[in-house]
């Protein structure tokens, strides 16, 4: 019980923090404005780690590598945590594949959740300013599903085929993570 408890624990926080260098990675990608109250909600989240990672990763073209490696320390060091409450079961080494396994679980679910709710706002309210910031952000990922499924009666059907891979991606790599974890 306190392993599960701790493992609850840890997961909200880590992904809070790693969510948030993804979303970080994500925004300065689409070039999203930092000025509005999300992305100084994920400036106060993650710059504690992240400008230290800048001084020794650069960035990439538009990609910030040193969120996508924040991320990845973040889940790094959950997963470490969990290895040392569980009594050190498992072994050691397959650590950082398993933090790999678990950040891609995270960006699956961060999208899953991006995509339900541009849905959402596109039904209830799509002139707010949230709704071109979580429309702007899904584009790069819904773009491909929009060439393929086409519109019936009018209504983009493209995120439920972009839900239903990444449910599906959140499988495979659940199943991956249970046969290295046990």
């Amino acid at each position: 019980m306190l392993f599960q408890m701790v493992s609850l624990v840890l997961d909200v926080l880590a992904g809070l923090v790693a969510g948030a260098c993804l979303l970080r990675f994500l925004m300065q990608w689409q070039r999203v404005s930092f000025h509005q109250p999300l992305g100084q909600f994920v400036f106060a989240v993650t710059d504690w780690l992240l400008l230290p990672l800048r001084r020794i990763i650069p960035p990439w073209s538009s990609w910030d590598l040193s969120s996508l490696l924040g991320a990845f320390l973040i889940k790094l060091l959950q997963y470490s945590l969990l290895w040392l409450v569980s009594g050190g079961r498992g072994a050691l080494g397959l650590l950082p594949l398993v933090s790999l396994v678990g950040m891609a679980q995270l960006v699956v679910s961060a999208l899953s959740a991006l995509v339900l709710v541009l849905a959402v706002l596109s039904w209830v309210n799509p002139g707010s300013p949230m709704y071109s910031l979580v429309a702007r952000l899904s584009q790069p990922f819904l773009q491909p599903f929009q060439r393929w499924v086409p519109l019936i009666g009018g209504v983009d059907l493209s995120p439920i085929a972009l839900l239903l891979v990444l449910q599906m991606v959140g499988m495979v790599l659940a199943q991956l993570q249970m046969g290295w974890m046990y």
